[in-house]
Order: C-alpha cells, then sequence, then structure tokens
C-alpha cells in the first residue's frame, strides 16, 4: 500500500490517535462489519472495520461520491452476498480487499482505508492495514 493511502484518513477531521482501541476481534462476525463513530459534528469521525475470511481491514465511513456514510442500518456495510461493501445511499459498490468501487456513481474512486492492528485479540487503530 502507497505511503500516501497509508495515511490518507488523517486529513479528515476528529479521527483518534494511533492506539486507540476500537473492539475485541471476536465482536465482529466471521464475515462481517462494525461501525464506529468518535466525536460529533464537525468533528465527528466515522469508520468501519470489515472481517471475511480470516482478513481484517478498515476504512473511513465516507463514501467518495457524496461523502455520505455508507451505512444506513447500524453496522451493515456489505451487500446481500457479502461480496462487495456497499453505499446504502447511492448503491455503489466497492471490493471489500481495497475499497475501489466497481459500480456506482463513484466507479474507479476508493474507500479512504485506516490502518489498523491486532494485539492480543484486541483491535487497535494503528499501522498494518490489513492483517491475516
Amino acid at each position: 500500500m502507497a505511503e500516501a493511502s497509508v495515511t490518507a484518513y488523517l486529513r479528515f477531521p476528529g479521527v483518534p490517535p494511533a492506539g486507540t482501541r476500537l473492539c475485541a476481534l471476536h465482536e465482529i462476525p466471521a464475515a462481517g462489519t462494525k461501525g464506529f463513530v468518535f466525536g460529533e459534528d464537525v468533528q465527528r469521525f466515522e469508520l468501519f472495520l470489515v472481517y471475511r475470511e480470516g482478513r481484517l481491514g478498515a476504512f473511513v465511513n465516507d463514501c467518495p461520491h457524496a461523502h455520505t456514510p455508507l451505512d444506513v442500518i447500524q453496522d451493515q456495510f456489505l451487500n446481500l452476498e457479502k461480496s462487495l461493501l456497499l453505499c446504502a445511499t447511492h448503491g455503489a459498490l466497492f471490493r471489500i480487499d481495497d475499497g475501489r468501487c466497481v459500480y456506482g456513481p463513484c466507479k474507479g474512486k476508493a474507500l479512504t482505508p485506516v490502518p489498523v492492528h491486532i494485539k492480543d485479540g484486541v483491535i487497535f487503530i494503528g499501522q498494518g492495514g490489513m492483517n491475516g
């Protein structure tokens, strides 16, 4: 992953510092997602975790088309087949592994990754990106 993409999430207001605890790994379904909100108003920062096939990733909860959150229902970021990430606002579909839009109004653009790491079964914000 290029350095610019590893740190791009830092341009959003309200980003919690590296080392911030998110949750225990077992709190995410084996093929599921979980969202998090930090701060409020103009300092509100949202991110979500996606766990699939033993791999963990995280993205800023911000559609590159209209800058709206992807989820309408809390923690629901996947399409029905659980094969792609879904923006519920506009129907855009994104690849899970890299967040690139493959269908919809922002095709070719990508979600902003957030580096995360796992330590002793707990997920933290920090360097790493996808973990296996």
